[in-house]
């Protein structure tokens, strides 16, 4: 992780007063001074400050339902930062996993360890996120025909190549689970748009083998089997 990270991670320092130790060259790592905030280090490296050796707190993973109409922001906008639900110290430390749009609600992830959420969010880590969609028009016809479309790949507005294969189940006429791999800018959104669609409701129930239980707005920390286990990838079917 970056030095000045592992800095606020290790003491009751914020992001700028971390910043500016390493600027004043008052940290070094394995022996060596170090001024350069972005620096990276790893747990087992010896990062020294005013004579001590530095030991970073354990990494937080925190699941949310997020409610609609809250931003996927560390900060309030348009609509109040869903981080407002959580009540924990040093929240601004956590960063969101795969965000969700505001009218969007769901499964959201929170963590301050970027090597576990950058495993999350890449698609060749094949980590699948489930959405309930509602539908502005019926399913009624071709049902089979819709299913290939969505297994094959989209053609996306702006988009060079297709999206990855997608598994879709219609669960009522205007109802169905989509489950991709990837989140390009407004996916399911665009997914649905280009198969002559509109999506009037989504919601994320599900990411990796991580379903979603809680009630709005509430939030719980991971065990650490939840966490190793979104870690894995996610098996695909034949």
């Amino acid at each position: 992780m970056r030095l000045d990270k592992f800095i606020c991670k290790s003491t009751e320092l914020n992001r700028a007063q971390a910043s500016e130790c390493i600027e004043c060259a008052e940290i070094s790592v394995n022996g060596e001074t170090i001024t350069e905030v972005s620096f990276q280090v790893h747990e087992s490296n010896s990062v020294v400050f005013k004579g001590q050796r530095l030991v970073a707190r354990p990494s937080r993973y925190i699941m949310l339902h997020k409610p609609i109409h809250t931003l996927s922001s560390n900060v309030d906008g348009d609509y109040p930062s869903l981080f407002r639900c959580i009540n924990i110290e040093r929240a601004e430390e956590l960063h969101i996993v795969g965000r969700l749009d505001a009218d969007t609600t769901g499964l959201v992830l929170l963590t301050d360890d970027g090597r576990w959420s950058f495993d999350i969010i890449r698609p060749d880590k094949q980590c699948e996120k489930t959405y309930r969609v509602t539908l502005r028009d019926a399913i009624r016809d071709d049902v089979a025909d819709m299913v290939a479309r969505f297994a094959h790949g989209l053609q996306l507005q702006n988009e060079p190549a297709l999206t990855l294969p997608a598994k879709l189940e219609v669960v009522t006429e205007k109802e169905v689970l989509l489950t991709i791999t990837e989140g390009k800018y407004h996916q399911v959104k665009r997914m649905f748009a280009a198969v002559g669609n509109r999506v009037n409701g989504l919601h994320r129930e599900r990411i990796g083998g991580l379903s979603l239980e809680l009630d709005v707005g509430c939030w719980r920390h991971l065990s650490e089997d939840e966490v190793n286990r979104l870690s894995t990838p996610t098996p695909q079917s034949p």
